[in-house]
């Protein structure tokens, strides 16, 4: 399991680590929000094209040869930047890096799925998303010194010697899992299984979090700037998110294991935790801040895991893949559409506005999935047959 915890800790860090410290690209506001959140959004776009792709992939040929060649992408695709240094080279690393760990990230989460037994996944998932979340917390820190060190460049450089690792470790340790037998899957079987609403509850929930989870790493320094701040105390300020998220998902996954947590409250309590820390975004200097940093982080914690062991716990095992690219696709729109949202309000009126648009419709969650003819389970995960 380790060397998957190091491929989520290698996404998340790569994400966050580079996307928290975008926020100075321009000195014009206006051009830097919008500069900002194509950015963002290009990470995250590569992969809502080729996630499913690639988790598919992975229940055809077999989830560890994916997980591979999305790390060594991944490594190549960040020194592509280090070599050629230039704006134009910066979109272009940040699209390769994006369709890198669209491979690797599903992969992983496939393999967390089938080398833990059922009455597990809540632990396993909690466990990866745990280390996924300390990629969160180091990489706007760490970001920020190594950019302040020796600039973009530098942070590249560590990328790339990062995922070139991960690689080599994942490729001696982790064992080949074969592709399972399936049964023949028409076009209109899969629409009938992605459109479940145990399939969307979940998912759509997901991608909230994982919207307010980019938009609190990439917009918060912004806000940080305003209250003048400065690159590492804005990074360590946005670090609180990430350690909140990382401290609260193996304990969630815990109680949903022992019966103590259910997924439909747990999620539904995470979605008005992670509404409240955008409200709190809205006001002004760092108390705000440190307060969104807080409440998005428990939120996002709360979701995640609960999230995707319900996902794993209904879905077949000969199709973990194909579910897990299709829920990291929705994760993808979340974060890549969660910062262009709030970039085009910001943009429109101020920032303030766009974070209270991104809460409004994530409040808006819970009440929606009250008006689904099939609710998600309440039943915990390792209680509920694939």
């Amino acid at each position: 399991m380790w060397p998957l915890y190091a491929a989520g800790f290698t996404t998340a860090f790569g994400a966050h680590g580079i996307a928290a410290n975008l926020g100075g690209f321009s000195d014009d506001a206006v051009t830097s929000l919008l500069v900002l959140g194509g950015l963002l959004a290009l990470y995250d776009g590569a992969e809502v094209l080729l996630k499913p792709l690639f988790g598919s992939l992975s229940d055809r040929i077999g989830a560890r040869p994916v997980l591979l060649g999305g790390l060594v992408a991944f490594a190549f695709a960040s020194a592509l930047y280090v070599v050629f240094d230039s704006p134009g080279w910066l979109w272009a690393a940040r699209l390769g890096q994006g369709a890198a760990a669209s491979a690797f990230s599903p992969s992983a989460s496939a393999l967390v799925a089938r080398l833990n037994q059922t009455a597990g996944l809540g632990r396993a998932f909690g466990g990866y998303g745990f280390y996924k979340s300390i990629g969160y917390t180091l990489g706007p820190l760490l970001g920020g010194l190594l950019v302040w060190g020796g600039g973009l460049r530098l942070l590249f450089a560590v990328l790339a010697a990062l995922g070139a690792a991960v690689a080599a470790w994942a490729a001696l340790t982790v064992p080949a899992v074969p592709p399972l037998p399936k049964k023949r899957q028409t076009v209109l079987d899969l629409a009938r299984r992605l459109a479940d609403p145990a399939f969307l509850a979940p998912t759509c929930a997901l991608a909230a979090a994982t919207a307010a989870l980019s938009v609190g790493v990439g917009f918060l320094p912004v806000s940080g700037r305003a209250a003048d701040l400065g690159t590492v105390a804005t990074g360590a300020a946005v670090s609180v998110l990430a350690l909140c998220a990382a401290l609260v998902q193996p304990r969630a996954g815990r109680a949903l294991d022992d019966g103590r947590l259910t997924t439909r409250t747990g999620i539904r309590t995470g979605l008005l935790v992670t509404a409240a820390g955008l409200a709190a975004a809205t006001l002004p200097g760092l108390p705000g801040i440190l307060a969104a940093a807080v409440l998005i982080g428990t939120g996002t914690g709360l979701i995640t895991p609960l999230g995707f062991a319900a996902l794993a716990a209904r879905t077949p095992r000969e199709r973990i893949g194909q579910t897990m690219g299709a829920a990291e696709l929705g994760r993808e729109l979340g974060d890549a559409g969660g910062p262009l949202l709030v970039a085009a309000v910001a943009t429109a009126a101020t920032l303030t506005y766009g974070y209270a648009a991104l809460g409004l419709l994530i409040a808006l969650l819970p009440l929606a999935g009250l008006l689904l003819h099939r609710r998600l389970p309440a039943t915990p995960a390792s209680d509920t047959t694939p």
